[in-house]
């Protein structure tokens, strides 16, 4: 499958998602009229991640905003989303306003991030659950991660763990079964008639889903000249990906565990890493 292939099939998925969460059964938007509230994901992140006071933040592959806006109430002095999805934009740049968070969002593919944004810009680079995967190539993921991060500057990311996504869809018989590839490679081809949030059917189900495993995203940033901090892997996801195989948590708001012998398998990873501060700052494009 060609580049722009894969990056057209995508995009015409995403854009069909964002009626959906934002619709009913969708992303809980109006808890956001709280002005304490913080989405699940960056509350299962707080602990770690810390407050951002003063720091310039960049929330990469953003969607409609409300892991964006969670980032900006912890202090941020700028906070910059970056998507895609034009119509992803449209509800991320509402929900700001809605939510009083003084937000940015910019609409550009990821590997363009850098042309978009410069270079050395932010003290935070952020990215969420369900980023990577929609990206072939991690080595060039890594550059840019690296080249917007000023030195001394930070990479926080929370994200499905490869073994997750090499997981088979929920077999009748309880089995957790691999079947999909572990390693980066040209991408699967998926057709998912619904998405995880929302009522209703996408008008655009066809996906091209990449993973990464993990020894390939370590050895991407630090090819990229960044310092692996810190690693920890999680039984906790913030959706079910595996039907009657997952039950609520009951210590962690809004994420989902095995049901059985939940130590099996990882289903979520955190991963920082800094970009060092004697860096030689890169030239602006």
């Amino acid at each position: 499958m060609t580049t722009n292939r894969w990056r057209d099939v995508n995009l015409a998925n995403w854009e069909s998602r964002v009626p959906i969460h934002t619709g009913p059964g969708g992303y809980e938007l109006d808890a956001f009229d709280d002005p304490a509230h913080l989405s699940s994901v960056v509350r299962y992140d707080v602990s770690r991640l810390g407050r951002l006071d003063g720091l310039d933040v960049v929330h990469l592959q953003c969607h409609i905003g409300t892991d964006t806006v969670g980032l900006a109430r912890l202090g941020a002095r700028r906070v910059t989303g970056l998507d895609f999805s034009p119509a992803a934009l449209a509800a991320a740049r509402a929900l700001a306003v809605r939510a009083g968070a003084e937000v940015s969002f910019v609409e550009s593919d990821l590997y363009d991030a850098v042309d978009t944004l410069g270079h050395d810009r932010f003290d935070l680079v952020y990215t969420g659950i369900g980023a990577i995967c929609w990206l072939p190539d991690i080595a060039r993921w890594a550059q840019v991660v690296a080249d917007l991060l000023r030195p001394g500057g930070r990479l926080f990311m929370r994200e499905g763990h490869p073994m997750l996504w090499a997981m088979s869809d929920p077999r009748p018989d309880g089995l957790l079964v691999v079947e999909f590839p572990y390693f980066e490679t040209d991408g699967v081809n998926f057709s998912e008639p619904v998405t995880y949030a929302g009522e209703g059917r996408l008008a655009a189900p066809d996906i091209v889903h990449f993973n990464h495993g993990l020894a390939e995203i370590f050895n991407a940033l630090w090819a990229a000249g960044l310092t692996i901090t810190a690693f920890v892997e999680h039984r906790e996801v913030p959706w079910n990906p595996l039907g009657e195989e997952m039950v609520a948590s009951d210590t962690h708001d809004g994420e989902f565990v095995l049901a059985r012998d939940k130590d099996r398998l990882p289903l979520t990873y955190t991963l920082q890493a800094v970009k060092p501060a004697d860096a030689v700052a890169a030239a602006a494009v």
